[in-house]
């Protein structure tokens, strides 16, 4: 006994020693800030950042701009009058801020939509005399149906996959529906973009994958969360066959009648797209007072969809970033580089506002020091995700920490451009920002009917104009450029 309890003695004292011995964990050690963030941060640059975030966190300048971009402008379609007087309005009311405004044309192309309707004519159990009625819109890329529409049988795939499987003698004549459904626990887990962007490939390349196999027409479950029996417009691939997309619980409800019978449906999409024209980017600088030449961009884009008025996709990203000029005019910074507010021009429908802003400022993207936009509508922000490098993540902590109040100090790097509008920027290696919201109910109303300013909580609108607000003067003042 004496020798099993030395022994055990022993082993205990030993492993102490080992553990000792061992590195303490990262979650032990007091976080030290890198020396490149506090040369970059003065002491008064960071009080500025305070003061920033709380004009941003009790101001209402924001909501107001939205409050008239989507109550009394409405829907902003690319090539719209609508389009045309919100880019006029938004150069007017920066112009008032005392920025250097320029409305730079940009080449559109209207889509115009016309009847979008659906209805079930034959299906397993179907009362004598009746027809149910399908929620559906028309997709961008479509090619219309007669005026008198298309009838026929519906198959339904979950993948393309299966599409490929069934091959064209079980597809051709028919209507294919891609029932392929939002992912709702990764989007409440923080990962919204990601769910949403399983799905969106399908209305995305469904139409013509489906028209490659004979079908006559194609309809996709809603990208985004099914809710409320709203059907989600977008963008598909130029197909030869009509295209729309069905609300959720209509796209479950084709499925589960087409898995006990032979389901037909009529359809009725009739739209266009109009003839060239001309839209604009708005450009706006607050000209930096020791190096003008370089530059930080803060936006958001302008145009939306036609079904509602654009508040959440993207009117809040808008004005979030004039809200970062009006925030810095009212307290009298002065940036040592130039802030650029842009409301973009056709992110919807091509992005043709971000493509042109790239190729006419080719030559001088190597003074681009950053770039920001803000697309994910304005719920509670996160914090950021960019693409940069990782010494300018360590390099951001001063700014990052000024947000923390709130939530709002995480920054996950990525990839790829956070964000559409600034992607020609950062494949060009323009280091990339896009505000991080939770996006619990985003993907619930874009694109859709329901996309209206009462969906806007105003308390979390404020949060995401404090966090580009923040960070666009961060990246405007601080005292060494963000590392490449």
């Amino acid at each position: 006994m004496y020798r099993g309890a030395f022994a055990f003695l022993l082993a205990v004292l030993i492993s102490s020693f080992s553990y000792a011995q061992a590195p303490k964990p990262s979650w032990a050690t007091p976080p030290q800030e890198a020396e490149s963030a506090t040369r970059a941060f003065p002491p008064q640059l960071r009080s500025e950042f305070a003061r920033i975030r709380e004009m941003a966190l009790s101001d209402d300048y924001a909501y107001q701009q939205l409050e008239h971009l989507t109550d009394s402008i409405g829907p902003r379609p690319q090539g719209s009058p609508q389009a045309d007087a919100a880019a006029h309005y938004v150069a007017d009311e920066l112009r008032k801020l005392g920025l250097d405004v320029h409305l730079e044309p940009v080449p559109v192309r209207r889509f115009e939509r016309g009847t979008d309707t659906a209805e079930l004519v034959e299906y397993p159990g179907q009362v004598e005399g009746t027809k149910q009625k399908i929620y559906v819109t028309a997709l961008r890329g479509n090619s219309p149906t007669p005026e008198a529409g298309v009838t026929a049988d519906v198959v339904v795939v979950n993948s393309f996959d299966e599409l490929t499987q069934l091959g064209r003698d079980k597809v051709a004549g028919k209507i294919v529906l891609f029932n392929v459904i939002y992912d709702h626990q990764k989007a409440a887990a923080g990962q919204a973009g990601a769910a949403y962007g399983e799905v969106v490939r399908y209305r995305g390349g469904g139409a013509l994958a489906a028209s490659q196999l004979g079908a006559v027409g194609s309809l996709v479950r809603s990208a985004g969360d099914g809710a409320y029996r709203l059907s989600h417009t977008g963008s598909s691939t130029d197909a030869p066959i009509p295209a729309g997309a069905v609300s959720a619980e209509d796209a479950g409800l084709i499925a589960r009648l087409a898995s006990r019978g032979r389901v037909r449906i009529h359809l009725t999409l009739t739209t266009k797209v109009g003839p060239e024209a001309q839209g604009y980017n708005v450009v706006a600088d607050l000209k930096g007072s020791e190096h003008p030449e370089q530059i930080v961009i803060a936006s958001g884009h302008l145009d939306s969809w036609d079904l509602g008025t654009g508040a959440i996709d993207d009117g809040a990203g808008v004005v979030v970033a004039m809200e970062t000029a009006e925030i810095i005019h009212k307290l009298n910074l002065h940036p040592t580089r130039t802030l650029r507010v842009i409301a973009w021009m056709n992110e919807e429908m091509g992005e043709t506002g971000a493509l042109t802003y790239a190729k006419d400022n080719a030559a001088d993207i190597a003074n681009h020091i950053a770039a920001i936009e803000s697309d994910m509508g304005a719920e509670h922000p996160l914090g950021f995700h960019a693409k940069i490098s990782e010494g300018a993540a360590k390099q951001l902590s001063p700014a990052l920490d000024a947000l923390k109040s709130f939530g709002a100090n995480l920054l996950q790097t990525v990839p790829q451009s956070p964000e559409t509008d600034i992607g020609p920027l950062a494949e060009k290696g323009v280091p990339a920002f896009g505000i991080w919201q939770n996006g619990l109910k985003y993907f619930t109303y874009h694109h859709s009917a329901a996309d209206t300013l009462d969906k806007i909580v105003p308390q979390e609108l404020r949060e995401n104009a404090a966090c580009m607000a923040v960070m666009g003067y961060a990246l405007a003042d601080m005292a060494e450029p963000l590392e490449r």
